[in-house]
């Protein structure tokens, strides 16, 4: 791997004219290719940040517009779980109570609203793993966009909480699609150095959504009609239509007109992604890498089937993937969204559960802002694993505190929780975006992602269920006991992430192919050095 040179500013490529030839002077393409490849490796490898900044500025901003879409899932997702604190929705979808006198929508139906948009969310993400196969990422897009837009009405004006139930579904399906599109677009868009901070943005997405969630639900909470929920509904309309309109103006990925055979789309989208003002790049290396690296995986597994991904290597980095997603529903994530629920069933009133709520998103999003810093500084395997562990902590705490008679230690729950937020878009929420986008091969990465992220649905219906019955002061009540719950299943996590989990950092997707099919261990693949073009230079010399 070449040395990185932060005091780079241009990246100077070599161009056709250092292509190689055989001995007897006829010019071979095969060799062409890569040498062209490995310069656009080099390039890739050693460009600073600040140059990456200045050639790549158009792939910043559509991948920043695409990974947007999930500010709405990350939206009502919150909303839901705030929702159940509010009294107006609890009065329409829920029951009377007799015993705190109370109107509450039950855990049987709260699970029936949590897991519709998850079961909505694995159709989602099949549906587009169709879709881009044969109509690209952007067509996909505009598609569920729509969808999305329709879907809203439901929410909106649902009568029963069964219709509400439906409405998530729906909603679902648009929401799993831009769950798979979104970090798939961002890694195949951008250059090593800027793949981190793009995938994770989405974390920062979903955060947004979050203290939107808080926020209208804080704004609403006075009302006493049924307006108190449909505000809060009705404005996950505000999204989705500016965002169709600058979807509608997004170049495809290159890498999918390269899988697509359509070399000179893939360099016209390639095009369209940079500076045409930064004369020093090549655009033709830097598509040889592409079509090298495609070529490569295309010889290794000639199939992009779903099948394919549980075949040879493909299964150890299917597994990985999958496994860094379930990470993420089994290490008490899912007290986040309940977060304003979880606190009014441990005794705080609503109102103060709302502010504690926005001041929690809102350390959110420094904490991922935060985490750019971090990961160009340290490895994603270490901050994965950090992150774990300090999880694991701040879990067992939380479950100590509920054994306190002081009303204070409520707000010292409220408190731990808030820290749980920080730790978490800190190191494990962002990272996993950036994780999953770069461990998958590119011919198989939307049908990877697509698997790992409809087992971490299938997860979250199970982690849904359990949460809610834990937490529904109608079924078995265990307060801020839940979190001994949640830390046994964290420390798992651990276990799984030392093991299992290799490091990425700094690696192009051909270096990552050679690690993966060289069968390093994942502990050693940050200290392996390897050149996926020395075998081939020499086969073609």
């Amino acid at each position: 791997m070449a040395p990185h040179d932060p005091s780079s500013t241009d990246i100077e490529v070599q161009g056709p004219q250092h292509h190689k030839h055989h001995q007897d002077g006829d010019y071979d393409p095969k060799s062409s290719l890569i040498a062209e490849a490995k310069s656009g490796a080099i390039a890739e490898q050693s460009m600073s940040l600040g140059t990456a900044l200045r050639l790549y500025p158009k792939a910043i901003l559509w991948s920043v517009l695409l990974s947007s879409t999930l500010i709405m899932e990350g939206y009502d997702l919150a909303l839901l779980g705030n929702l159940y604190a509010s009294q107006p929705f609890n009065r329409k979808y829920g029951t009377y109570n007799p015993s705190t006198k109370k109107y509450t929508v039950s855990a049987a139906w709260q699970s029936g609203l949590s897991n519709g948009a998850r079961a909505g969310e694995i159709i989602g993400l099949i549906l587009a793993g169709w879709t881009v196969d044969r109509w690209g990422y952007k067509k996909s897009m505009v598609l569920f966009l729509a969808l999305m837009i329709a879907f809203v009405f439901v929410l909106v004006f649902a009568p029963s909480v069964g219709v509400l139930v439906a409405g998530e579904v729906l909603c679902g399906i648009p929401w799993g699609a831009f769950q798979s599109i979104t970090p798939a677009y961002a890694s195949e868009v951008a250059p090593v150095v800027l793949r981190p901070y793009l995938t994770t943005f989405i974390n920062m997405c979903w955060v947004i959504g979050q203290f939107f969630a808080a926020a209208v639900n804080k704004g609403s909470n006075g009302r006493t009609d049924e307006w108190a929920y449909r505000i809060p509904f009705a404005v996950q309309w505000v999204w989705p239509v500016p965002i169709l309109a600058g979807v509608l103006f997004a170049p495809e990925s290159p890498w999918w007109h390269m899988r697509k055979n359509d070399r000179a789309s893939a360099k016209a989208s390639l095009l369209r992604l940079t500076s045409p003002s930064h004369t020093t790049f090549n655009p033709d290396a830097a598509l040889a890498l592409i079509e090298h690296t495609n070529e490569k995986e295309r010889q290794l597994k000639e199939g992009v089937s779903y099948v394919d991904c549980f075949k040879g290597v493909d299964l150890r980095r299917s597994e990985i993937v999958i496994g860094i997603w379930l990470v993420q529903t089994l290490g008490g994530q899912n007290l986040m969204g309940y977060f304003s629920y979880f606190l009014t069933q441990a005794g705080m009133d609503p109102q103060n559960s709302f502010s504690l709520s926005m001041g929690q998103y809102a350390l959110g999003m420094v904490g991922t802002a935060g985490s750019w810093l971090l990961m160009s500084r340290v490895g994603r395997r270490k901050i994965h694993f950090g992150g774990l562990c300090c999880q694991f902590a701040l879990l067992v705490i939380v479950g100590c505190l509920s054994f306190s008679a002081d009303n204070n230690s409520v707000w010292a729950i409220g408190a731990m929780l808030i820290i749980f937020t920080f730790v978490y878009d800190f190191t494990v929420g962002p990272v996993t975006y950036s994780l999953v986008s770069e461990l998958s091969s590119t011919r198989l990465k939307n049908k990877t992602i697509v698997l790992a992220r409809a087992a971490y649905n299938a997860s979250n219906i199970f982690v849904n269920v359990m949460t809610n019955y834990q937490l529904s002061s109608t079924a078995w009540n265990w307060g801020a006991r839940t979190a001994f719950f949640w830390a046994g299943s964290c420390l798992l996590s651990v276990v799984w992430v030392f093991f299992r989990l290799p490091e990425p950092k700094g690696r192009t997707y051909a270096e990552l192919d050679e690690l993966f099919e060289r069968g390093v261990p994942a502990r050693k693949f940050a200290k392996t050095h390897v050149d996926p073009y020395a075998s081939e230079e020499k086969h073609h010399v």
